[in-house]
């Protein structure tokens, strides 16, 4: 074995400070058992709704949704608009110089009008178009009525 030694031969005296490490140990289990204890508690209360055991809470059946959920989504196509709202499709064509935004925002304030209390809705865009085109769709629902907007990637047809 190897050892260290002195002008004189003889092996020095070395102490190896250990308080740093045990500090250090000590706050690290400490810190894994209070995330060790709050995973368990997440665990609890998520365990009586998502695996459906009956508690005072959830016996009672829930109100259907209203209408405000149902899902909006405008999606921006080469060949013009498509306006999904729930399962109803509208395509609004392309003009020759252009999208038709103002027949986008007709349809749109038709649908606020049906669903006033909806002020949420997605928008998509293929990837060939240009960002010009994102922005100005945004635009037109918020002018709409459309508050709430969220940025999708375009479904493959």
């Amino acid at each position: 074995m190897a050892q260290v030694e002195d002008k004189n031969g003889r092996s020095p005296n070395i102490e190896l400070n250990l308080v740093p490490i045990i500090d250090l140990m000590s706050v690290l289990i400490t810190f894994l058992l209070i995330t060790a204890v709050w995973t368990q508690v997440s665990m609890i209360q998520l365990g009586s709704s998502i695996y459906g055991r009956k508690t005072e809470q959830n016996q009672e059946i829930p109100p259907p949704p209203p209408q405000a959920d149902i899902p909006l989504r405008v999606d921006v196509k080469e060949n013009g608009f498509r306006v999904v709202i729930g399962s109803e499709k509208i395509m609004i064509a392309k003009k020759a110089d252009g999208y038709d935004y103002p027949g986008l925002m007709e349809r749109l304030k038709a649908i606020k009008e049906k669903y006033p209390d909806k002020t949420d809705g997605v928008i998509t865009v293929d990837e060939v178009l240009a960002y010009e085109n994102l922005i100005t769709g945004m635009d037109t629902m918020i002018q709409s009525g459309f508050q709430t907007i969220s940025v999708s990637t375009a479904e493959s047809e």
